[in-house]
C-alpha cells in the first residue's frame, strides 16, 4: 500500500482547513452554523450514549452525573451548569471565548438531555459496550465537525489550553491532571465509572484524530492548519 493511502488511515493531528471555516469568533455564515450545531449535537449524542450504556462514561460527564445524583437537577442541566462554573475559570486565564464556545455549554447539554430520552438503555453487556463504541465515535466525529468551525474552544478545552498558557506547563498534564481532578470528585459525589469510563480514555484521543480525518475528507481539501491555543483540542495532544 503507497504511502498517500498509509496516511489516510491514521488520525490526524492537525485542523483542517475547511470551506465553512470562519475566520472570526463572533461571526458566522449560515454553513458554518450547520456544521457548528450539527458537531455539538453529534457530541451531546455521544454523551447520552455513554450515559445510557451504564457501565461508566467520560470524567466530565461522570462529574455532571455525581452532580445530579446530589441536586434535583436533570444531568443536562448539571452539564450546562459545569459549563458555566468552567467558563467563570477563564476570567483570570484570560482565554478569550467565541461563538462556538457559548454554543457548546448550550447545544452539548441540551442534546446529552434530550438524547438520553431518546437511545436505547441496553442491559446486556456485549450490547452496553457496542452502545459505547458508538458514542465514543459520535464524540470524535462531533469534534472533528466543530472543531473546524474555529468559533472559539468549548469551556473544557478552553480551561485546559488557558492552564497551558499561563503556567508553560505541556497541554497533556494539564489535561490529565484536571481530568483526573474531576473524574475523583464525580466519583466521590455519585458519577458512574466503570469500563465505559476506561474505553473512553484510551479511545477518545484516536477517535478524534479520526474524526478530524473524515471531516478533512468530506472538505475535500487537503491543506491544514497545526492547531492553536484557539483550535487545540486536548485529545489531539499525545
Amino acid at each position: 500500500m503507497s504511502r498517500f493511502r498509509l496516511a489516510h488511515l491514521v488520525p490526524s493531528r492537525s485542523i483542517p482547513l475547511t470551506r465553512w471555516r470562519s475566520d472570526h469568533r463572533w461571526r458566522a455564515r449560515p454553513s458554518t452554523l450547520v456544521v457548528l450545531i450539527s458537531g455539538l449535537w453529534l457530541f451531546g449524542s455521544g454523551e447520552a450514549m455513554l450515559v445510557n450504556a451504564g457501565i461508566g462514561v467520560s470524567p466530565w460527564t461522570v462529574f455532571a452525573e455525581g452532580l445530579s445524583a446530589r441536586t434535583a437537577l436533570p444531568i443536562g442541566a448539571t452539564t450546562l451548569v459545569t459549563s458555566l462554573i468552567v467558563l467563570a475559570l477563564w476570567l483570570p486565564l484570560r482565554e478569550r471565548p467565541g461563538l462556538g464556545t457559548i454554543a457548546n455549554a448550550v447545544v452539548v447539554a441540551l442534546a446529552l438531555q434530550v438524547m438520553i430520552e431518546i437511545l436505547p438503555t441496553p442491559t446486556g453487556l456485549g450490547w452496553q459496550i457496542v452502545l459505547v463504541l458508538a458514542g465514543i465515535a459520535s464524540i470524535g466525529l462531533g469534534s472533528g465537525l466543530y472543531l473546524t468551525t474555529n468559533l472559539g474552544p468549548g469551556p473544557r478545552d478552553g480551561l485546559m489550553t488557558g492552564l497551558h498558557e499561563r503556567t508553560g506547563i505541556a497541554v497533556t498534564p494539564v489535561r490529565l491532571s484536571i481530568e483526573v481532578l474531576v473524574l475523583a470528585a464525580g466519583w466521590l459525589l455519585g458519577g458512574t465509572v466503570g469500563l465505559g469510563t476506561v474505553m473512553f480514555a484510551l479511545m477518545i484521543g484516536p477517535s478524534v484524530g479520526y474524526g478530524l480525518r473524515i471531516v478533512g475528507r468530506m472538505a475535500r481539501t487537503h491543506d491544514v492548519v497545526p492547531p492553536t491555543s484557539d483550535d487545540r483540542h486536548p485529545e489531539l495532544e499525545a
